[in-house]
């Protein structure tokens, strides 16, 4: 499977861009103690199975530092990789190679760590008519980088920022003053956007559905009220349950019959996909 990563190129390259000066600042003083002509190859190596993203970004540090280094990838963002697999292949000024390691495998690292786990809630769910979706609980700046991730492991995003959806919690229907008062008004100010409502139980669920929401957000219900929930529903509006969702219970969430499950650990709560450059 093929994920078009959809950002622009000069996105990328202030992002490394920034993430070089952070590291390197003025100079590698490291570096330096290696030979200015000395040319190494490298083998960039998995020791664990996991689904890769971040390539664009990878090969974004070495252009910016030198441009002679040359990249051979074995392995394409959205790839399920098996421990001990090569990646890539580097070739090119070791002192350059050795610069960029870091900052390189800190882009890679972290976008495989989103969809390696996006790729196991996908898997848990195999086979149900359900979507999984992220969240906004996303590293500050990276947020678009990590929604492309959670694709290449076959989930699904929910709104990329306050601009683009609408979702009614608690705060905003207090101030508004009710479901139905809130959602009315969202529908004036925006007729042609989804309109999303957060509820904590089976009453405020009439409530948005009387209000003729267009998805219920069903906050920590456990899986008996989800399925009463569904019930109710009979289709009316999709269904997200949210809140408390692991890989142990996903699936039992998923055959309740919901439309939707967000979980914010695609983005929030991972683990750093363990890799390795090795010069020959």
């Amino acid at each position: 499977m093929t994920i078009e990563n959809p950002l622009p190129a000069a996105f990328i390259e202030s992002q490394v861009k920034l993430a070089l000066l952070e590291d390197i600042g003025q100079q590698d003083l490291t570096a330096a103690l290696i030979p200015a002509d000395s040319i190494a190859t490298a083998k960039l190596i998995t020791r664990e199975n996991a689904t890769l993203c971040g390539r664009d970004w990878f090969t974004a540090v070495f252009a910016q530092i030198d441009d002679r280094i040359s990249i051979e990838w074995h392995a394409v963002d959205a790839d399920n990789l098996t421990a001990d697999s090569v990646i890539c292949t580097l070739t090119g000024p070791a002192r350059a190679i050795l610069t960029g390691e870091r900052t390189a495998m800190n882009f890679l690292q972290t976008l495989s760590a989103t969809a390696t786990l996006s790729k196991r809630y996908a898997d848990a769910v195999s086979g149900l008519a359900v979507k999984i979706l992220d969240t906004r609980k996303t590293i500050p700046g990276w947020r678009v980088a990590q929604k492309y991730a959670v694709r290449c492991g076959s989930c699904f995003n929910h709104r990329f920022g306050l601009y683009d959806g609408i979702l009614i919690k608690e705060n905003h229907i207090n101030s508004a003053g009710s479901i139905s008062a809130a959602v009315h008004q969202a529908k004036n100010l925006h007729p042609d956007i989804a309109v999303e409502v957060e509820v904590e139980n089976l009453d405020e669920l009439q409530q948005a559905l009387s209000a003729n929401a267009d998805i219920v957000l069903l906050d920590n219900f456990n899986t008996e009220q989800l399925k009463q929930a569904v019930v109710i529903n009979q289709g009316q509006a999709q269904l997200e349950a949210s809140g408390g969702i692991s890989l142990s219970n996903v699936r039992d969430i998923a055959e309740t019959g919901v439309d939707r499950i967000s979980v914010g650990a695609l983005t929030k709560d991972i683990k750093a996909v363990d890799l390795s450059l090795r010069f020959q």
